[in-house]
C-alpha cells in the first residue's frame, strides 16, 4: 500500500512536468540562479530604517521609488523583447543589476540612494517581460500554464535559498547581501550565455510589427491588469510591513523572518506544478477569484494570535491563495496575444505590477504607522472580497471567450 502511493505521488509529479520544452528548462534555470541570490529587496526596509537611519516613510518611500522605476523597466522591457528578442534583453539586464547592486550596496548618502534604487530598478525590472516573452514563444499553448508555473517555480526555489541565506548574513553584515546578489545576476547571464555558445540558447520572442490592438485599448485585458494590480499591491507588503510586523508582533529576528519567507516559496517548489496539472482546465477567473480571497485572508489573519508558529500558518494560507492565482492571471496575460506584440502585452501585465510597487509600499507603511496594524490587515481583507467579486464578474462575462488575440508574422 506504502509503494502504491508512493508511485502515485511520483506518477503525479511526474506528470506536472511532462512535455515542456527544453528551451523553457533553459529560462528557468537561468531564473533559478539569479533568484538565488535575492536577497537585498526583502530586506531592504530594516537595512535603510536600522543601518541607514532612514524614517519607516522614507523606506517605504524608497521602496515606492523602486516601483516608479519598475514601471518603465517593465514597459522598456517588453518593448525591447519584441524589437532585440527577449534572451538578449535578459542578458542586459542581469548584467546591469548586478552592477547596480554594488552601487546600492556602496552609497550611504539618502539621495545617492534614492537614484541607485530608481536606476537599478529600470534596469532590473526589464528582465521580467523579456523572461515571459521567452517562455511564452517557446511553448505550445497547451502547456504554456505549466510553462510559465514552472518559471515561477524556479524563482520560488531560489527565493527559499536566497531570503534564509541573506537574513543569516544580515546578522552578521548587510554588504554580504548586495554582493552575493550582484554575483548570481552575473552567474544566471552565463548561463544564458554559455547556452547561447552552445547552441542551446531558447529562441527570441517573436518579432515583427504588431497588428493586434495595443494593450492600452484592450477593455477586456485591462480589466484583468486592475485585479492584478490590487492583488499584488497586497503581495508587496510581503516587502514593506510584513517583515516590519514579524518583528513587532511575532519579536522575530532578521534570520527568523528570512526563514518565515522561505516557508512560502518552499510550499510553492513542492506543491504549485502538481497543484496545477490538476487544475488546468477549470474555468481560470473562478480560480483566480479564491486564489485572491486566501492570498489576502491570510494576511488578515496574523493579528489573532501572536505565537510564533502563527506566523507561517498564516503564509501557509496566502501562499496556497497564490498558488491558485498569479500562475493563472500569468497564463491568461500570456495568451491574450500571439506572435509579435506579446511582449508588449506581458510588459503591460508586469507594468501591473510595478505600478503596485509604487502604490503597495507608500500606502501599506502609511497605514501602518497612522493607524496601526490591524487596521492594515482588516483592511487587506475586505480588498480580498472586492477581488473575488471582481475575477467572479470576469468569469461571468468572459468566461470561456477569453478568445486568443492573434498578430500577424
Amino acid at each position: 500500500m506504502r509503494w502504491q502511493v508512493l508511485a502515485r505521488v511520483r506518477g503525479a509529479y511526474r506528470a506536472a512536468f511532462a512535455g515542456l520544452p527544453r528551451e523553457v528548462w533553459i529560462l528557468a534555470a537561468a531564473s533559478l540562479v539569479n533568484r538565488s541570490g535575492s536577497m537585498v529587496l526583502p530586506f531592504l526596509t530594516l537595512y535603510l530604517t536600522q543601518r541607514l537611519g532612514f524614517s519607516l516613510a522614507q523606506a517605504g518611500g524608497t521602496l515606492s521609488l523602486y516601483g516608479a522605476g519598475a514601471v518603465a523597466g517593465a514597459a522598456v522591457g517588453g518593448w525591447l523583447a519584441d524589437r532585440v528578442g527577449a534572451v538578449r534583453v535578459q542578458v542586459l539586464s542581469l548584467l546591469g543589476t548586478g552592477a547596480g547592486f554594488l552601487v546600492l550596496g556602496a552609497v550611504r548618502h539618502r539621495v545617492g540612494v534614492w537614484v541607485a534604487v530608481a536606476a537599478l530598478s529600470v534596469v532590473a525590472e526589464a528582465f521580467r517581460p523579456a523572461s515571459f516573452s521567452a517562455v511564452a514563444a517557446a511553448s505550445p499553448p497547451e502547456v504554456r500554464t505549466r510553462a510559465l508555473a514552472l518559471l515561477r517555480l524556479a524563482a520560488n526555489l531560489g527565493m527559499s535559498v536566497g531570503p534564509a541565506v541573506g537574513g543569516m548574513l544580515a546578522v552578521r553584515h548587510y554588504g554580504l547581501l548586495f554582493v552575493v546578489d550582484a554575483a548570481t545576476c552575473w552567474m544566471a547571464a552565463g548561463v544564458l550565455v554559455v547556452a547561447s555558445w552552445r547552441g542551446r540558447a531558447p529562441a527570441a520572442a517573436e518579432t515583427g510589427p504588431m497588428k493586434a490592438p495595443p494593450p492600452w485599448r484592450d477593455g477586456p485585458f485591462l480589466q484583468l491588469l486592475a485585479l492584478v494590480f490590487l492583488l499584488a499591491t497586497v503581495f508587496y507588503q510581503t516587502l514593506a510591513t510584513l517583515p516590519l510586523y514579524l518583528r513587532a508582533h511575532f519579536a522575530f529576528a532578521e534570520d527568523r523572518i528570512g526563514l518565515v519567507f522561505s516557508v512560502n516559496t518552499m510550499l510553492i517548489v513542492l506543491f504549485e506544478m502538481v497543484l496545477l496539472r490538476r487544475i488546468e482546465h477549470r474555468e481560470p477567473f473562478r480560480v483566480a477569484a479564491l486564489g485572491s480571497l486566501l492570498v489576502c485572508a491570510g494576511f488578515a489573519l496574523m493579528p489573532l494570535l501572536a505565537a510564533p508558529l502563527w506566523a507561517p500558518a498564516t503564509v501557509v494560507v496566502w501562499t496556497v491563495g497564490e498558488m491558485l492565482s498569479l500562475p493563472v492571471t500569468n497564463a491568461l496575460a500570456a495568451s491574450r496575444v500571439g506572435g509579435p506584440g506579446r511582449g508588449r502585452y506581458l510588459g503591460a501585465y508586469l507594468l501591473a505590477f510595478s505600478l503596485a510597487f509604487v502604490a503597495g509600499p507608500a500606502v501599506g507603511t502609511a497605514v501602518y504607522e497612522r493607524y496601526g496594524p490591524p487596521a492594515l490587515w482588516l483592511g487587506v481583507g475586505g480588498v480580498g472580497i472586492g477581488l473575488a467579486g471582481g475575477f467572479l464578474l470576469m468569469a461571468a462575462r468572459y468566461g470561456g471567450r477569453w478568445t486568443r488575440l492573434t498578430s500577424a508574422p
